[in-house]
């Protein structure tokens, strides 16, 4: 049931604790998606993100594999 996702606890982290994140691992080990719209994403985004809309997500859930962290910005 798609309701359930909204119950999941998630963590907030800075930015440094997200680059720290990064840096200590392969971009294999983690999903980093950004939800911002296609124009911002086309200016400048980082290297290997997925674009995936905020307004988008909840359809697009299962392009992300849930077995990683995942880090949305």
């Amino acid at each position: 049931m798609r309701w359930k996702q909204f119950f999941t606890p998630v963590k907030s982290i800075h930015a440094t604790e997200a680059k720290t994140f990064m840096a200590e691992r392969s971009q294999d080990e983690f999903n980093l998606i950004d939800v911002r719209q296609p124009r911002e994403y086309g200016s400048r985004h980082i290297p290997g993100a997925k674009l995936i809309p905020i307004a988008e997500l909840d359809k697009r859930l299962s392009e992300i594999d849930s077995s990683k962290p995942t880090l949305l910005y």
